[in-house]
């Protein structure tokens, strides 16, 4: 279970690395059942990666893998392409959406959107750490 003193511990820890790296973000936490729990938009951070961090952290818990990964293995002619059209388009494929893991099992996941694939995955791992 996530609990919002959960996600707000979550939330804050990728505030400070998306601080540090000078990219405001949009940071979305979601439960085990994919549900949002709590969204930052920081300030300055992109209205159109609301919706993406959202999807990210629901994809991410979705399929217990972080997007990433499952970017990796989406592409053409691999395992999961054409992933992203399935759920109504909910599937997001870029980089920042990691499951939270309590004593090894997956309990919800963190989505981060608005900066490059590499920014929002190091703020969403940073985030991840926190639980």
């Amino acid at each position: 279970m996530v609990t919002l003193q959960d996600a707000r511990r979550v939330i804050a820890a990728a505030e400070k690395k998306a601080a540090e790296i000078g990219q405001p973000m949009n940071i979305a936490v979601a439960d085990a059942g994919g549900n949002l729990v709590a969204h930052v938009r920081m300030d300055g951070a992109w209205l159109g990666s609301v919706d993406i961090s959202i999807k990210k952290a629901w994809t991410s818990r979705a399929f217990d893998i972080s997007t990433k990964d499952l970017a990796a293995h989406s592409q053409s002619g691999d395992q999961f392409f054409g992933i992203n059209a399935s759920n109504d388009g909910k599937v997001m494929i870029f980089a920042g959406g990691i499951p939270l893991k309590r004593d090894g099992k997956v309990v919800g996941a963190i989505g981060v959107s608005g900066g490059s694939g590499e920014q929002d995955h190091a703020v969403a791992d940073a985030g991840a750490a926190a639980l």
